[in-house]
């Protein structure tokens, strides 16, 4: 027998509104109406031991324990390496998260940020477990929902988990960078994955005044990636803000390899050498990663360990035939750079640029979208001004 999960959802929306992300009365009822664990079908992947993912499936956990799995306030794996779910599993098993069920304080954050009002109409990219699009469906009516996935079996997933809460929205298999424009203009899209722009695809399928909410990763970093919001002009553009940090798995389309084979020979011939002005390790933290990313969006942190166990660091342009290698050297950091480009001259200056301004963080990063480019600045800095020209 399922058990009633009423009293769990009550228990989350209390969470959330401590939290400070659930404000709206109707979002209130949403998050007590959708059970969660409806969505998470067949199962999920927990974190175990050397980085493995044990399964956890319905039918073979206890009810009581598989609702305090549900209802935990973090993400939850449903799917590893593009393919395995959890009732394929028996034992904890290695992989790379494709598809998860994300955090509510996430989603609920994300979806009263989108400030909806009744009768509006939304398109969301990244239907992932679908329960994000439930309460969507609470709030605005299925029929005012159009939701789109990337990954076929992830969308029947889904689309299953839908029907059996009482949602009979629109669920569409595709690439949703694309957009949907059978159902366009929408008065508000939102991502539930990280793009490296807003594609102009969604600014022209969103009517002028509406709202595009979407994660940002000029770099494709898995780090450092700011939730961008803005607001559609008549004249094609969209102009908002970076209004905080947001962490999502990378749209399939434009997720990047990781750099594999021997790293020191791809940096064995510089062309410079000199000494760090900055650390490498800022980019440990956000927002110096995310202003990386706007100085060299082609660039990937690399972090690797040498035969002696020491850990390396690298900034590679694959596209770009450039890197920067960093060697500790006692009271500071070497810098040796090779290829066309002067990547951490680049990274290096924006830092310098950002620390003299008192360090801004992520929120005061402002953003204009156009067919042809992305601008970002902060303040009035010319030095801490970026435009990405597209194509």
């Amino acid at each position: 027998m399922t058990p009633d999960t009423a009293p769990e959802r009550r228990a989350l929306a209390d969470r959330l509104e401590e939290a400070g992300v659930l404000t709206h009365p109707k979002w209130r009822a949403a998050v007590e109406a959708v059970p969660r664990e409806v969505f998470l079908q067949p199962g999920v992947f927990l974190p175990a031991d050397d980085g493995r993912w044990r399964p956890a499936t319905a039918l073979g956990t206890d009810p009581k324990e598989w609702s305090g799995i549900a209802y935990r306030d973090e993400s939850l794996v449903t799917q590893l390496d593009g393919h395995l779910t959890a009732d394929q599993a028996t034992e904890p098993v290695p992989g790379v998260p494709t598809s998860s069920s994300t955090t509510p304080v996430t989603v609920v954050g994300m979806i009263e940020a989108l400030d909806v009002e009744d009768g509006h109409t939304a398109l969301e990219i990244g239907t992932g477990t679908g329960y994000s699009t439930a309460l969507m469906c609470h709030r605005l009516g299925a029929d005012n929902v159009t939701t789109i996935e990337v990954d076929p079996a992830v969308a029947a997933r889904a689309d299953a988990a839908l029907e059996a809460a009482g949602y009979s929205t629109w669920t569409v298999t595709g690439d949703g960078l694309l957009g949907h424009p059978r159902r366009a203009p929408y008065d508000r899209a939102i991502a539930t994955c990280a793009v490296r722009r807003v594609p102009h695809t969604w600014v022209r399928q969103t009517r002028p005044g509406g709202t595009i909410l979407t994660t940002l990763a000029p770099g494709s970093w898995a780090y450092g990636t700011g939730l961008a919001k803005v607001t559609v002009h008549d004249d094609g553009t969209a102009e908002g803000r970076i209004i905080g940090e947001s962490s999502f798995m990378q749209a399939r389309s434009q997720a990047v390899e990781p750099l594999a084979g021997d790293l020191s020979a791809r940096a064995a011939y510089a062309d410079s050498e000199r000494e760090a002005k900055v650390e490498p390790t800022l980019l440990e933290e956000w927002m110096p990663a995310f202003l990386a990313q706007l100085a060299a969006p082609g660039a990937q942190l690399v972090r690797a360990t040498s035969g002696d166990g020491a850990l390396q660091r690298y900034v590679f342009d694959a596209d770009r035939e450039s890197f920067a290698a960093f060697t500790e050297n006692g009271s500071g950091w070497t810098v040796r750079q090779g290829g066309p480009v002067a990547l951490w001259d680049d990274i290096e200056r924006t830092l310098i640029a950002w620390q003299d301004a008192e360090r801004p963080d992520i929120s005061t990063v402002r953003l204009r979208v156009t067919p042809r480019s992305h601008t970002y600045w902060i303040g009035d800095r010319p030095a801490l001004r970026w435009e990405h020209r597209l194509g």
